[in-house]
């Protein structure tokens, strides 16, 4: 019982504070005059994968690869599948924004990258030098971008979150006390999953890939949904989109550096699947037939269908190998 308290108490604090440090950075970025634009792209869409990037660098220093790169490609999943999913669920989404749709292609282009690096069923220093290197030139994309771009839909929705920013002092305060509990709580959640890994004889890629992964996607499943109901499509969207491009590049590849991960073949043949298919189904999204790309209730099923059915799958073939 002490592991599963440890587990939901981490991540009852990552969430909360992972809230904080994003809308003290968001604040921050904004009285410094960044452009609106990059904000949501960098600040938003990177910002709240910071519970996955604290939680993954743990867990490759303490030895758990499998966590690491479990928690980083079951987010990936769980924000495509189960937060777009209920996020349409709740109000179907309308993507009008041109720059999510540039960034579909680059998101496909790190899930490829991403399986080529795991055919050896290991992610060595240089692979992670590698996807370091990729999320460098990502960045500089994004600020060329933000800079040299007409208006676009999710730079409007962006200003319109952004109308009242927190006072510069409260949010150099938010964003020190939310990155000092983003660790705290990282470490709490990081124990017990691995103490409930080993009570339940399970590997911990698996735990990484469920509990894990849910716990630190929460913050994308609260700003998603927020954003859906206030009518701001594309932020939501970009939110999943910014995520996964972070978790694929910079959060592999910060674990990877730290220690190298060898999670056993079964992740380029399981899961990385299931990643790639979810990430081509944003294709749909992104690139309507008929005008703007939409996710309706009943894709939103589908999705949480989808997603029912891969936990249901981890959990069957852990159980009864």
């Amino acid at each position: 019982m002490v592991p599963l308290f440890t587990v939901v108490f981490g991540v009852v604090l990552l969430v909360w504070s992972a809230d904080r440090f994003v809308t003290g950075a968001a604040a921050l970025a904004s009285h410094l005059g960044m452009p609106p634009l990059l904000i949501g792209m960098v600040v938003l869409g990177f910002g709240t994968s910071a519970p996955e990037l604290v939680v993954s660098a743990i867990s490759a220093w303490q030895g758990t690869p499998g966590i690491a790169l479990g928690n980083a490609y079951g987010s990936n999943i769980a924000n495509i599948a189960l937060i777009l999913g209920v996020t349409a669920l709740i109000r179907p989404i309308t993507v009008h924004s041109q720059v999510l749709r540039r960034e579909l292609p680059l998101l496909t282009a790190a899930t490829a990258l991403a399986a080529g690096q795991l055919w050896d069923a290991e992610i060595s220093r240089l692979d992670a030098g590698l996807l370091l290197a990729a999320f460098g030139g990502l960045m500089a994309w994004s600020i060329r971008q933000a800079r040299h771009r007409a208006p676009d839909a999710l730079e409007n929705e962006v200003e319109q979150e952004l109308a009242h920013p927190m006072p510069l002092p409260r949010a150099l305060f938010w964003i020190m006390v939310g990155l000092f509990l983003l660790v705290a709580s990282s470490r709490a959640l990081v124990w017990g999953a691995v103490t409930i890994a080993q009570d339940l004889g399970v590997s911990d890629l698996v735990i990484g890939l469920t509990i894990v992964a849910l716990g630190t996607s929460l913050p994308e499943l609260a700003s998603s949904i927020v954003a859906a109901r206030k009518h701001e499509h594309d932020l939501a969207l970009g939110n999943v989109i910014g995520s996964n491009l972070f978790n694929t590049l910079a959060v592999v590849g910060i674990a990877g550096v730290i220690h190298p991960l060898t999670p056993g073949p079964e992740i380029l043949h399981r899961d990385m699947p299931v990643m790639g298919a979810l990430t081509l189904s944003l294709f749909a999204v992104g690139y309507g037939l008929r005008g703007p790309g939409r996710i309706n209730r009943m894709e939103a099923a589908a999705l949480l269908g989808s997603y029912a059915g891969y936990i249901f799958f981890l959990i069957q073939t852990t159980l009864h190998p």
